[in-house]
C-alpha cells in the first residue's frame, strides 16, 4: 500500500484540513445541537462530490465512498463541543461565549474530510465501501448509539470500524492505542439526600441531610478502596454537592453528583449496585433517605479488536515509525466510540498533539487545551490508510 504517498497527499492539503479545523473551532456547539458543524460537513462533501444521508441521529451525517458493496469498514468522527470558556492561546478563539472544543473534535471532524478528500481522489481503486460516520453528541449524549441504532452499520455491513482522537499526553508524530479494553464504561450518578430542615441554631429539631450526604461521599470511597481488586479498580467521582442557601439554615435536601467508571461491564454494574446501597443505608443509619438515580446514558468500555489492533500497528509503523507507535495502558476516561465496538470489530487509536514549544500540553477538557495542527495530516493519512488496507484485506480474503 502506498502509505507514504497517501501521507503526502495529506501534507499537501494541510492548510485545507486546518481551515476546516478553525471554520469547526471558532462555532462549537454543544450535543444534539451541531447544526453549523453539520452544515460544513455536508456542504464539503457536496463539495468533493461524494453522497451521505442526513439527518441521521439529528444531526450526524453518514457519507459513503466506494462500490456501495461489501466489504465495507467505517470510519468514525464525532462533532460536539463542551460548555467550558475558551482560555487557549491561539488566533481562532471560540466564538461562543462559554463553548469550545475543549476535546479536539473538531479537529476528529476536519481530519475526517481530509481522508474523505484523500478516498475520493481513489475511489475507483477501492474494492469495497467506506463510510464516513460523522456523528453528534459523544460528550454524555450517546450519540455513537443512536447512530448505530439508525443503521450506519448495516448497509452494507460493516466488518472493521476505526476511531481517532487527539491526544495530548503523546508528542505529535506518534500514536497509540491497545489490545483490549483501552477506556472504561462510565455512567452519572445522582443523589438526593432528604432529611428535615429548619434554624441552625437548633439542630436537634432537624435531620441534617447536609452531614449526611458528607458521609455518603465518604463512605463512597471505600468501595473501591476496600472492595475493589486493586488491578480491576473503579472510579467514584462526586463532583458536586449542593445544599442550601443561607448561613443558618439547615436544609431539607442535599444533592450530590458524580462519575462512576470501570474497566468492564461486569464491574460496572457491581459499582452501581453497591453506590445505590451505601448511599441508601447510610443515609438510613442517619434517619434520612436517599434516592439514587443514574441518569443519561451508561457507555461500555472501549474495547479494541486484537486483530484490528494489529493493522493499525502495521499502518502507522511506515508512516510514524515503529517507536512511535505506543502502546498505552487502559484510561479511566469513557468515549462512545465503545458503542461501534460492541456491534464490529474496532480499534481505538490517540493521535499525538503535544507540542511543549507552542503550550500544547493541557489536558482534553481544560479551558487551555490546544493541539498542534501538524498532526492533523498525519490523522487524515491514518484514517484513509485504515480504510484502504482493511478493505484490500477483506477484498483478498473473499476473493
Amino acid at each position: 500500500m502506498p502509505s507514504q504517498e497517501i501521507y503526502d497527499q495529506a501534507r499537501d492539503i494541510q492548510a485545507w484540513i486546518v481551515g476546516l479545523r478553525r471554520q469547526l473551532h471558532r462555532f462549537p456547539e454543544l450535543m444534539y445541537e451541531e447544526i453549523k458543524t453539520s452544515q460544513l460537513v455536508r456542504e464539503t462533501l457536496d463539495e468533493l462530490k461524494i453522497p451521505y444521508r442526513a439527518p441521521i441521529a439529528k444531526t450526524g451525517v453518514l457519507a459513503t465512498i466506494g462500490t456501495g458493496k461489501k466489504p465495507c469498514i467505517a470510519l468514525r468522527a464525532d462533532m460536539d463541543a463542551l460548555p467550558i470558556h475558551e482560555e487557549a492561546d491561539v488566533d481562532f478563539p471560540s466564538e461562543v461565549d462559554g463553548k469550545m472544543h475543549a476535546c479536539g473534535h473538531d479537529c476528529h471532524t476536519a481530519m475526517l474530510l481530509g481522508a474523505a478528500k484523500i478516498l475520493k481522489m481513489r475511489e475507483g481503486q477501492l474494492p469495497g465501501t467506506v463510510q464516513l460516520l460523522f456523528q453528534p453528541a459523544e460528550e454524555g449524549g450517546g450519540g455513537g448509539k443512536q447512530m448505530c441504532d439508525a443503521g450506519v452499520l448495516e448497509e452494507p455491513p460493516v466488518e472493521k470500524a476505526f476511531g481517532l482522537h487527539v491526544w495530548p499526553l503523546l508528542p505529535t508524530g506518534s500514536v497509540g492505542s491497545c489490545v483490549g479494553t483501552m477506556l472504561a464504561a462510565a455512567g452519572q450518578v445522582q443523589i438526593v439526600v432528604r432529611g428535615k430542615g429548619g434554624h441552625a441554631a437548633m439542630p436537634h429539631y432537624c435531620i441534617d441531610p447536609v452531614t449526611t450526604a458528607a458521609k455518603i461521599v465518604v463512605e463512597l470511597q471505600t468501595i473501591i478502596s476496600r472492595e475493589f481488586d486493586p488491578l480491576n479498580s473503579g472510579v467514584v467521582s462526586v463532583t458536586c454537592f449542593q445544599a442550601g442557601d443561607a448561613y443558618n439554615v439547615i436544609p431539607p435536601t442535599a444533592q450530590l453528583r458524580g462519575t462512576i467508571r470501570a474497566l468492564t461491564a461486569e464491574r460496572f454494574a457491581t459499582l452501581k449496585a453497591r453506590v445505590q446501597a451505601v448511599a441508601e443505608l447510610v443515609a438510613k443509619a442517619n434517619q434520612c433517605e436517599a434516592e439514587v438515580e443514574f441518569p443519561g446514558i451508561d457507555y461500555p468500555p472501549t474495547v479494541n479488536h486484537p486483530e484490528v489492533w494489529q493493522s493499525v500497528r502495521s499502518i502507522a509503523g511506515p508512516l510514524v515509525g515503529e517507536d512511535q507507535v505506543h502502546v498505552m495502558s487502559p484510561i479511566m476516561g469513557g468515549e462512545d466510540f465503545a458503542f461501534y465496538a460492541e456491534r464490529v470489530p474496532s480499534c481505538f487509536v490517540g493521535l499525538g498533539v503535544r507540542n511543549e514549544e507552542q503550550g500544547a500540553t493541557f489536558g482534553v477538557h481544560h479551558p487551555k487545551f490546544k493541539v498542534d495542527e501538524e498532526a492533523l495530516p498525519l490523522g487524515s493519512a491514518l484514517h484513509a490508510c485504515f480504510a484502504i488496507e482493511s478493505l484490500a484485506e477483506l477484498s483478498a480474503g473473499t476473493s
